[in-house]
């Protein structure tokens, strides 16, 4: 019998509503306040019939679709371009296109599942063949039918899936993030409008923690360039690193530490504070930090070595490279030139 470890998460403190439908507005958005628990607000509307337990732990915020039932695509991806991939420009344009196209139009895409987990997560969930979400563990393999056609993340993670059979040897780029911002409470009330201004007296921060190691190492890198070595030891001694609930998730994690006044500044990537700013204005805001794009990062496509839905990878492999270099960079994403975009990375 084949031994399998499973990933474990709980998903106490949930905040942000994706979408495959369409931004949320601010009359349907998660009410937050400064101080108070947090509630995640479900992805995909609960049929009227059934019963829906939206509690702190009775969320799974990290997987869009349905389970149970025939998967027609499954993408893995780490998690933290999500406003873009789920934001309403990919997923619903992708089924509409397929239904163009000769060699898709008969292809079901009605349940198009998503996971979007961190870069590191995703590798042990696919190498230990499941994830436990508190009593609820899901299997992720072949036979199960939850294994992914696709799988997006940066050159190094997707190397060890390549390593492990699971992806293709090639993977393509499509994103370049822009570097970190800075994320404050509404109103800033700290006034923290610079970089420097991290220099004061017990200024307590939180960032990706040692689950991300990649975004983790990127902010420290140009916090160190930006902002002085000693000075960024001297930040990082006031780090938030736990609270009771953090899952390890920076798009989950930072938001949460500022809107219930764990932290007064988050250092997170520019496209995330963007859309946190934008989508809770209520509850905190966004501070640019000049110079911080020369850190930035790309993510890449790599399909699945043998997918379980070919047709459907290759369907949403070309509408997604066809689309994504001008939707990203509606979302805070940098443009990116033709020799830099859909560039071949060899992940042998």
């Amino acid at each position: 019998m084949q031994r399998r470890t499973l990933i474990k998460t709980v998903t106490t403190v949930p905040l942000i509503a994706e979408t495959m439908f369409g931004s949320s507005t601010d009359s349907d958005a998660l009410q937050v306040v400064c101080g108070s628990e947090v509630v995640w607000k479900p992805i995909v509307p609960t049929p009227a019939d059934i019963p829906a337990l939206d509690g702190h732990t009775d969320t799974v915020p990290d997987i869009a679709g349905r389970l149970g039932v025939p998967i027609d695509l499954a993408i893995f991806t780490e998690g933290n371009h999500f406003p873009a991939l789920l934001g309403g420009e990919i997923i619903g344009p992708f089924r509409v296109w397929a239904q163009t196209q000769p060699r898709y139009a008969a292809l079901p895409l009605e349940n198009i599942v998503v996971v979007t987990l961190p870069a590191p997560t995703i590798v042990q969930v696919l190498l230990g063949h499941g994830i436990a979400f508190g009593n609820m563990t899901l299997e992720v393999s072949r036979a199960s039918g939850l294994y992914p056609d696709i799988v997006m993340g940066g050159a190094a993670p997707l190397t060890q899936l390549r390593r492990a059979g699971i992806v293709d040897d090639q993977a393509r780029i499509f994103a370049r993030n822009r570097g970190l911002s800075l994320l404050v409470a509404s109103g800033n009330p700290l006034a923290i409008d610079k970089l420097v201004d991290l220099k004061r007296a017990g200024m307590r921060v939180v960032m990706a923690s040692e689950n991300e190691p990649g975004a983790r190492s990127q902010y420290i890198s140009a916090l160190s360039a930006l902002l002085g070595e000693r000075a960024t030891r001297a930040l990082l001694a006031h780090e938030l690193t736990m609270f009771p609930g953090r899952l390890g998730i920076q798009h989950r994690d930072v938001l949460y530490a500022i809107a219930t006044g764990k932290a007064d500044v988050g250092i997170i990537f520019h496209h995330l504070a963007r859309y946190f700013a934008e989508t809770y204005p209520q509850h905190c805001g966004m501070v640019t930090v000049p110079g911080a794009d020369r850190f930035s990062s790309t993510i890449a496509l790599a399909p699945a070595s043998d997918p379980l839905r070919v047709l459907a990878a290759q369907a949403f492999s070309e509408f997604f490279l066809g689309v994504a270099r001008d939707v990203y960079p509606r979302y805070g994403f940098a443009p990116m030139a033709e020799t830099e975009y859909d560039a071949v990375i060899h992940l042998e």
